[in-house]
């Protein structure tokens, strides 16, 4: 149904961003977010100062509303119109690229450790001999 089909009375009950879904689908074009509370607020007859008073509402309006994208250089749009594909697969690439990263993180940790001698942990008595076991309650020891 097209914005001026609808009689005042039901455009008033309605949500400012159901609004805005139908002057893009009825424009079929990206628009940018002042021009699209502009045509709000004339198809309202509110005034000119409500769109800078409110308009950074709107804009979160428009932000937490999944039917609307914002595009480059402030244009939204319809979600609809625009393919999410390649955000998709822009994420799995770098998710596969951190997954990469993250095993030579562990590998060069495990490195950190290894001296490169080919000793074993076996201990000896003489590797014990100079130890001395102190009872801890025993005071006179300290």
């Amino acid at each position: 149904m097209k914005l001026s089909q609808i009689p005042k009375e039901e455009l008033e009950l309605m949500g400012y961003d159901e609004i805005a879904l139908l002057i893009l689908q009825e424009s079929g074009k990206k628009m940018k977010i002042q021009d699209i509370f502009k045509k709000v607020c004339k198809v309202l007859e509110l005034p000119e100062s409500m769109v800078e008073e409110h308009l950074v509402d709107f804009f979160e309006l428009m932000s937490t509303n999944k039917k609307f994208i914002m595009l480059q250089n402030g244009f939204w749009d319809l979600q609809s119109r625009h393919k999410m594909d390649v955000i998709i697969e822009e994420e799995e690439e770098d998710e596969e690229e951190l997954m990469e990263d993250e095993e030579e993180i562990e590998e060069n940790e495990e490195d950190i450790f290894y001296d490169g001698d080919e000793e074993t942990d076996d201990v000896t008595e003489d590797d014990l001999a100079d130890l001395v076991v102190i009872d801890t309650d025993d005071d006179s020891n300290l």
